[in-house]
């Protein structure tokens, strides 16, 4: 074994990771929630950067990331509206986004062919908010000093960058489905 799989073997834990963050938040464990999901987010960006700075990026990383980002995100998002700390239409929100990238990125394989799968820049930006917004909630059932004022304003933060971040990637595939469209019917 290299040292250049140590970014999927981070990305294994993470999505490992996932089973006891939403036990610990069922059994209203919060403080050890918290922790685990700490060292979820850090392994987030710690083996983007492993995989940037050493070139250790791979076929099965570019899976593997996107998958235990989404695993654990949706995962603790519906975990926590089901307990009651995050209001249902605001995971129904964060997992929507989801659900429709996946879906028209399904779609446009399908109909056009291989898509660039990389992140953009609002969908970086909503990972972050998304995950400081799980640890502003889990951070104030643990320790009810952290401000409800910034569980509300990360929350709000969410919203927008949920949908921004949706209506981007639909533009994208939108223009790049556009300009597929237009170079099959000049070649035919």
């Amino acid at each position: 074994m290299t040292l250049a799989v140590l970014p999927n073997v981070i990305c294994v834990l993470r999505i490992a990771l996932t089973v006891p963050i939403v036990w610990l938040l069922v059994a209203g464990t919060h403080d050890l929630t918290l922790l685990l999901f700490l060292i979820a987010a850090v392994s987030d960006a710690l083996d983007g950067w492993l995989a940037k700075t050493f070139d250790w990026t791979s076929a099965t990383g570019k899976v593997l990331d996107p998958l235990a980002d989404k695993l654990l995100l949706v995962s603790v998002f519906v975990t926590l509206a089901l307990i009651g700390l995050v209001p249902a239409w605001l995971a129904a929100i964060a997992v929507g986004r989801d659900v429709i990238i996946g879906a028209g990125a399904g779609v446009y394989r399908w109909l056009f062919g291989p898509l660039d799968g990389r992140p953009t820049r609002p969908s970086k930006l909503n990972t972050l908010v998304q995950i400081l917004f799980i640890v502003a909630v889990v951070g104030r059932a643990a320790f009810p000093a952290v401000p409800e004022w910034s569980v509300l304003g990360l929350g709000a933060l969410v919203l927008v960058t949920t949908v921004v971040s949706g209506a981007d990637y639909v533009a994208i595939y939108v223009r790049k489905a556009i300009g597929v469209s237009r170079a099959r019917r000049a070649a035919a």
